[in-house]
């Protein structure tokens, strides 16, 4: 798997949980890279790959760890860790 140097976040517009996260991301300014599954060939694929499951959103971190549906709690704790690095 391709190591990152910024967050992916796997998701698509009609995703409630997708929607939430990117705001929460968008809010805190987050440096990230968007992938719109419905709109990236290979994207669903790639977000399943990473996550092993079927649900997004899938957030890949540059430290190589992930999330999938994560909460906003979460997420603001893991941001809060990376900040930390």
């Amino acid at each position: 798997m391709a190591e990152t140097t910024k967050i992916q976040m796997f998701g698509a517009d009609w995703c409630s949980d997708c929607r939430r996260s990117k705001a929460l991301l968008d809010r805190v300014g987050a440096d990230y890279e968007y992938i719109d599954i419905e709109k990236v060939d290979g994207g669903p694929e790639r977000a399943q790959e990473i996550s092993g499951r079927m649900n997004i959103p899938v957030l890949l971190f540059p430290d190589g760890s992930h999330q999938v549906e994560p909460s906003d709690k979460d997420l603001q704790a893991k941001l809060d860790e990376l900040a930390a690095i």
